[in-house]
């Protein structure tokens, strides 16, 4: 598995404590205009949480990650633990790559905080990372090390998650700002009916779909979302993994699941090197075989941001790109 490393409590503590003689503890500007602070750890918590606010003037929302550092990569700035320290609403995913949430809540200046941990919103819902075949398995952990479930981080690529954490956001905002809820629910509703029709063009690509297997040369985050709509896959890594040299074994058996499958097409993520797919397409029978790009949504950046890239807008690309490929 990645790791963040925990960030040490009694570092958090120091940090914290030096603030307030500084005075760069004080409530943030959001605050001090009257506006509900709210913070996102992931990219996909931050835009459903601005489609829930709108264009109302009522919310500051911040995107820890809008460097374009991944979930399992992250570690905040000092600066990012005061931001959270002194918030209205946090929202965090809950795996292990965000264990350094907790240290930071134990110091936590507003005590008022309200804490949105998305696994608990999604409780039975998520998965376990599986090892399936022909996977790279993961180094075994250290002797001593406590051993329990891993769980798949990338919930946010299951739209039927979505639909579900959209609705605990919405809950939370209103909670914390019941006087413009109404404007909020409306809001959730519109984007719902987004949603909703996205959810509908990837159940009827998968209905028509001529090939019902997706391979990927690199690691696999799309496990909610395949699962979703039935496709089946087959990856070099878990989507967590930290793994970045597959085994000869492991290239073979993904080269020999492409000609099984007569597959035409390996994947791979974004900002990802492309080296593990063209090995498993060199060690396959057939040579004219494309690698194309699914956007797992886990490095959008500000600018990206900016440009136009929404949760719809990405999932709609690779919703085109799916089409393409399977049909």
């Amino acid at each position: 598995m990645f790791r963040t490393g925990k960030v040490l409590s009694l570092t958090l503590s120091a940090v914290l404590a030096a603030s307030i003689f500084t005075g760069c503890a004080d409530t943030s500007a959001a605050k001090k205009d009257g506006k509900l602070s709210i913070v996102c750890t992931t990219f996909s918590e931050y835009d459903w949480t601005r489609n829930i606010i709108g264009d109302s003037d009522t919310a500051e929302v911040t995107y820890l990650l809008g460097s374009g550092v991944d979930l399992h990569n992250y570690q905040p700035t000092a600066q990012d633990i005061l931001t959270i320290s002194s918030c209205d609403l946090l929202m965090y995913i809950g795996g292990e790559s965000e264990s350094w949430v907790e240290d930071t809540l134990q110091d936590a200046q507003n005590k008022d905080m309200k804490i949105l941990k998305l696994f608990d919103v999604l409780g039975q819902s998520i998965k376990e990372e599986e090892l399936k075949e022909g996977m790279e398995p993961e180094e075994e952990e250290e002797v001593g090390e406590e051993e329990g479930p891993e769980y798949d981080e990338h919930i946010w690529l299951s739209i039927k998650n979505a639909e579900v954490i959209c609705e605990a956001i919405c809950d939370s905002v209103c909670e914390k700002d019941s006087a413009n809820a109404d404007k909020y629910r409306a809001n959730l509703e519109a984007y719902e009916a987004e949603l909703k029709k996205l959810d509908e063009g990837f159940s009827e690509m998968a209905d028509s779909a001529k090939t019902k297997t997706v391979l990927f040369g690199d690691r696999f985050p799309f496990r909610y979302l395949v699962d979703d709509y039935n496709i089946d896959y087959y990856a070099a890594f878990a989507g967590c993994s930290a793994e970045t040299a597959a085994s000869f074994e492991t290239i073979a058996t993904l080269a020999d699941k492409v000609n099984e499958l007569d597959l035409d097409t390996v994947f791979i993520i974004e900002n990802s090197d492309d080296s593990i797919a063209r090995s498993i397409i060199a060690n396959s029978k057939k040579k004219d075989i494309n690698i194309e790009k699914l956007n797992s949504l886990q490095s959008v950046t500000k600018n990206d941001i900016n440009g136009g890239a929404s949760y719809i807008s990405l999932m709609n690309e690779n919703l085109e790109t799916l089409k393409r490929v399977l049909d």
